[in-house]
């Protein structure tokens, strides 16, 4: 083994334990502070599902998209990889900001707290 082959096997648990620990830390932080500021960690997220489901339909549309822009108009010489992850991730982005317009619009109509 060389130098850097024999790194791996020591670099991979530990990356994967540093990671563990930082998910767990920063949630527990994040708990901690909605508990000082009077709200209970455990109650439901209610723009969670909205947020998910406009997030996945912008990145289907965004592939549906890149597969018609690929079939139709790109000639067989260029790869079209790019275009699929550009407008994947395109989509998702306008998904995400539709989700926040609609929950900044319920929050300023109603007068409701988010979490």
């Amino acid at each position: 083994m060389n130098g850097a082959e024999l790194l791996i096997p020591i670099l991979v648990p530990l990356g994967a334990f540093a990671m563990i620990f930082g998910i767990v830390y920063l949630r527990t932080r994040e708990n901690m502070a909605m508990m000082e500021r009077g709200k209970d960690p455990r109650s439901p997220r209610p723009y969670r599902n909205l947020k998910n489901g406009l997030l996945v339909l912008g990145a289907g549309i965004g592939l549906l998209f890149a597969y018609l822009i690929d079939i139709f108009t790109i000639p067989e010489r260029i790869e079209p990889a790019p275009l699929y992850f550009a407008l994947i991730g395109i989509g998702g982005g306008i998904g995400l900001l539709l989700s926040y317009k609609i929950e900044k619009k319920e929050v300023f109509e109603k007068g409701r707290d988010i979490l």
